[in-house]
């Protein structure tokens, strides 16, 4: 079988691609990718919501599987797919732009609508489910590429690259600053862990109680993290309009080898640094520093990580795990949104109350098993149905009338 009819019975696995009436067909590779990127979410989020390290599993001491966990979870997966969802983010919004086109409908109303009912869905999901919500972001950071839409993408690259250079230089000075001076032991950082835990451990009022007070930190992470992710915005925006995720540049091996090449060569070293730094054996006060060089070269091997699965889809096996992932991929906002109930009924006070109680090893492969329940889960949907339940929703708003029904929907 040659490279692009292996690329062509990809998409056009399960009876061809799925499109909306005033929608262009589905790239399944792309889909693919989104599914992707949602394990990697997961076991960031598990992490988190399983209770910071020297509290989960009640231990002072953390046990060397955990500890190892943790690290290759810094290593391969911290910053990488959240940049990754962005990009697609911004790719997709190229594609709802299409749809508006063909549907002689304004696209600023319908944009305006759909960022706003994002906004309200990550405000509920990070009230009631989880602080690490990124949904809100994404709402706000959407009005920027939403009053950049008119540009050139030569003009959106150059955009990119110098809002990702301010903000990942800026972060790199203030942390190695940081590094540098050292300011020693945070005595408090103890009593705020054990406050914290209780707090998890307690009723729906104290639980829900710790996720307001917890809306200040997403505030504050705003205007850094936000820069890494209007950067990503714009570099899935080109792509939108430079087609670089259509069927000729998917069937290009030796760019796509070339961007996972050098997306190994900066990215790797980067993540080594940065999981050194936040999970050992570098002192305390590198971690910040660790972060920040980890954000700087997440974005390479978030490259790396799309254009070395783009080249493994082209071969028999990567065709067959690309129609297991691409359902996933397609109802990504309702996967994302149920591992946060299901996280929050595992380790929450409202729910099994393991907040603390359970190591990185465990909490990690629970994850896991969950998200291959959320792919055969998907499977099953989206054989009987265009879009998940959530995606409606947000359809439904973003049209401001009912999705139209489509052959193979319901």
């Amino acid at each position: 079988m040659t490279q692009q009819s292996q690329s062509q019975s990809v998409r056009g696995a399960g009876g061809g691609t799925a499109g909306g009436v005033t929608e262009r067909p589905r790239i399944l590779e792309v889909d693919a990718l989104r599914g992707f990127a949602l394990a990697g979410i997961l076991v960031v989020n598990v992490l988190t919501t399983a209770g910071p390290p020297g509290v989960r599993g009640g231990l002072t001491q953390v046990h060397a599987a955990d500890g190892a966990v943790e690290w290759l979870v810094v290593l391969l997966a911290q910053s990488k797919f959240y940049l990754l969802f962005s990009f697609l983010f911004g790719y997709s919004f190229t594609l709802q732009m299409d749809s508006a086109a063909r549907a002689g409908a304004r696209f600023v109303p319908r944009m305006s609508r759909r960022l706003a009912g994002l906004f309200v869905l990550g405000l509920a999901h990070a009230v009631l489910l989880f602080t690490g919500d990124i949904l809100m972001m994404y709402a706000l950071c959407g009005l920027v590429l939403l009053a950049a839409r008119n540009a050139g993408p030569a003009k959106a690259w150059r955009a990119a690259l110098w809002v990702y250079g301010v903000a990942g230089g800026f972060l790199l000075l203030v942390a190695l600053g940081a590094a540098l001076f050292d300011p020693g032991d945070l005595g408090e950082s103890a009593a705020a862990k054990a406050e914290l835990t209780a707090a998890y451990r307690g009723g729906f009022t104290e639980v829900v109680g710790a996720n307001i007070r917890a809306l200040s930190e997403i505030v504050a992470a705003l205007p850094l993290m936000g820069g890494y992710v209007v950067a990503a915005f714009l570099v899935g925006f080109v792509a939108g309009r430079r087609q670089w995720l259509g069927a000729a540049a998917l069937t290009d091996r030796a760019r796509l080898r070339r961007i996972f090449l050098t997306g190994l060569a900066i990215g790797v070293p980067g993540a080594l640094f940065s999981a050194a730094g936040m999970a050992g054996p570098l002192p305390e006060r590198w971690e910040l520093f660790g972060l920040a060089v980890g954000l700087a070269a997440a974005p390479a091997l978030s490259a790396a990580y799309a254009t070395g699965l783009l080249l493994w889809f082209t071969t028999p096996s990567g065709a067959a795990t690309a129609r297991v992932l691409a359902p996933a991929g397609r109802m990504a906002l309702t996967n994302y949104l149920t591992q946060s109930l299901v996280m929050a009924l595992a380790f929450s006070g409202y729910g099994l109350g393991l907040y603390g109680r359970t190591g990185a090893a465990a909490a990690v492969s629970g994850a896991l098993v969950l998200y291959a329940c959320q792919l055969a889960l998907s499977g099953w949907l989206m054989r009987r149905h265009r879009l998940g339940p959530v995606e409606w929703l947000l359809r439904a708003l973003t049209l401001w009338a009912w999705p139209p029904k489509v052959a193979g929907g319901r």
